[in-house]
C-alpha cells in the first residue's frame, strides 16, 4: 500500500466543544504513531464553529510534544495570512524542539471568509499570484543555511531546513511546486475537480531540486472505514451533512450521523450532485470496499502518498476507521 498519512482539522462535533476536539486530536495522533502512519498534519481554518485547528503552529507543537516519532506538520498554514518571518520562527522553533519531525505545508487560500480575512490583517489589495511565490522563496531563505551578511534571520529557524510542501487544488500551485522543485499535496478531499490535470502539470514541468530530485505527490482523500459497508455509510453522513452545509453557506459543528435514507430528504438533486462532486475522492465502506476504492485512486493518480481526512462524529469510531485503514 502507498504510504498513509492523516489530515486532521480537529473537528468540533455536535454536542461537544473545542477542549474535547483538541484532546481527541492528540489521542488520534498517538494511536497513528503506533499504527505506523507517516505524517500527522493539521490545517489552518478560521471563524469556523466546527474546526479547532486555527492556531496551527501551536497545535503542531502540542501534538509533536505528545508523540515521539511520527512526523507532524501543517496541511497547511495559509501563507497569505502571515509574514514569512513569523512562520519561519514558529516552525524553526518547532524543528529545534522536535528535530527531524516537522513538516511545513503551505497554502495560498485564506482558509476563511472575507470579513475574517480583514480581521487577520490580510492585505486584500495585493497581487496574490505575485506575492505568494515571493513569500515562499523568502520563507525558504529563512529556513535555509543563510549567510553571514543576511540582514534578517529567523532565530530559531535558520539552518533547520524544515521540509516545505506546496498545497493546493489548482493548476497554479502545481505549476509553482514543479518550478521550485518542491513536494506537492493536492486538496482532493474537498476539491477534486482538477486532481488528475494538476498532477500531470506538476510531473511534466518538474525541475529537480537538491532536496527533492524527483517529483513527490500526495493526494488527499476522505476515508471512512468500518466493520461493514452499512456502518461506514451511516458514519459518512456526518461528512455529507457538513458539505451540504458548506453549499448552503452554513458552517457549524460536525453533525451527528443519520440514516443514509434520511439524507435523501435533506438535499435537492443539485445539492446532492454538488456534494458528491466535492466528495468524489473518497473511500467509504468495509476494509475490503475501502481497499478497492483506494487502489482505484492510486492507480489513477500514481500518488506517492495518500493523506486521509476522516471527520467522524464519534471518536471511538474515528479511531477504529484509521486502525482498519492501516490493516489493508
Amino acid at each position: 500500500m502507498t504510504p498513509l498519512s492523516i489530515l486532521d482539522l480537529a473537528p468540533i462535533v455536535e454536542g461537544s466543544d473545542a477542549t474535547h476536539a483538541l484532546k481527541n486530536s492528540l489521542d488520534l495522533a498517538r494511536h497513528a504513531e503506533r499504527w505506523g502512519y507517516r505524517r500527522y498534519w493539521v490545517a489552518e481554518h478560521h471563524n469556523m464553529d466546527g474546526v479547532a485547528s486555527s492556531a496551527t503552529a501551536v497545535l503542531v507543537g502540542h501534538i509533536a510534544g505528545g508523540t515521539s516519532s511520527i512526523r507532524v506538520g501543517s496541511g497547511g498554514v495559509m501563507l497569505p495570512n502571515h509574514a514569512p518571518l513569523i512562520i519561519a520562527e514558529q516552525f524553526g522553533t518547532l524543528a529545534t524542539l522536535y528535530p527531524g519531525r516537522i513538516d511545513l505545508g503551505l497554502g495560498r487560500a485564506p482558509g476563511t471568509d472575507r470579513l475574517t480575512m480583514h480581521a487577520l490583517r490580510r492585505n486584500l489589495g495585493g497581487n496574490e499570484e505575485e506575492s505568494f511565490p515571493r513569500d515562499v522563496l523568502e520563507l525558504q531563505a529563512y529556513l535555509g543555511e543563510g549567510s553571514p551578511d543576511q540582514p534578517v534571520r529567523a532565530i530559531p529557524g535558520i539552518g533547520t531546513r524544515v521540509p516545505i510542501w506546496l498545497l493546493g487544488s489548482s493548476l497554479y500551485s502545481a505549476q509553482l511546486a514543479a518550478y521550485l522543485g518542491m513536494p506537492f499535496a493536492f486538496a482532493s478531499h474537498f476539491a477534486p475537480d482538477l486532481l488528475l490535470q494538476a498532477l500531470e502539470v506538476y510531473r511534466a514541468g518538474y525541475r529537480p531540486s537538491a532536496e527533492w530530485p524527483k517529483p513527490h505527490a500526495m493526494v488527499g482523500v476522505n476515508v471512512v472505514c468500518a466493520d461493514s459497508d452499512a456502518q461506514a455509510a451511516h458514519l459518512f453522513t456526518s461528512i455529507q451533512q457538513r458539505f451540504l452545509g458548506m453549499q448552503r453557506g452554513r458552517r457549524g459543528p460536525l453533525p451527528k450521523p443519520i440514516d443514509p435514507v434520511q439524507m435523501e430528504s435533506m438535499w435537492s438533486p443539485p445539492e446532492k450532485a454538488g456534494v458528491q462532486r466535492m466528495l468524489a475522492a473518497a473511500a467509504v465502506g468495509s476494509p475490503h470496499s475501502v481497499l478497492q476504492q483506494l487502489e482505484s485512486i492510486i492507480e489513477r493518480t500514481a500518488a506517492d502518498e495518500l493523506i486521509a481526512a476522516g471527520a467522524i462524529h464519534d471518536h471511538a469510531a474515528r479511531l477504529r476507521s484509521y486502525e482498519l485503514l492501516t490493516g489493508l
